[in-house]
């Protein structure tokens, strides 16, 4: 998913840098891939500040881990004040609070995939009246 964000941004026009601890992440952003790639935990200070994190209009964090994702955010956000960050949250409850009570935006794939079949399902009862 993060790397279909950072070229989607890229070819909007975005600068981007993606940090990842896999060699094979930047495999997957492909060989026309033209913004930074940082090998390294996101979690490490100096790894966010070779980023550039201290500069950042937007921050996006979007590992498999919602701890992790969330801490980075907090980093980003409350030491490096980046003014927009997004986090990936598989827990809707967890997503709802952090939006709420701490400021992180959060994007929850669990809530739109309930959301979706949700809609399906009503399309299908409208269809059958």
């Amino acid at each position: 998913m993060g790397s279909n964000v950072a070229k989607t941004l890229l070819r909007e026009g975005w600068e981007v840098t993606v940090i990842d601890e896999s060699k094979e992440s930047l495999l997957r952003l492909g060989e026309d891939y033209a913004g930074g790639f940082i090998l390294g935990p996101g979690l490490d200070i100096d790894i966010l500040k070779e980023a550039g994190v201290e500069r950042a209009d937007v921050f996006v964090a979007s590992t498999d881990g919602d701890n992790t994702n969330l801490v980075i955010c907090q980093i980003a956000l409350r030491q490096f004040n980046v003014p927009y960050v997004v986090s990936r949250v598989q827990d809707p409850f967890r997503a709802q609070f952090y939006s709420d009570q701490l400021g992180i935006k959060t994007v929850s794939p669990t809530l739109s995939t309930i959301h979706m079949l949700l809609d399906g399902i009503h399309r299908f009862q409208r269809s059958e009246s």
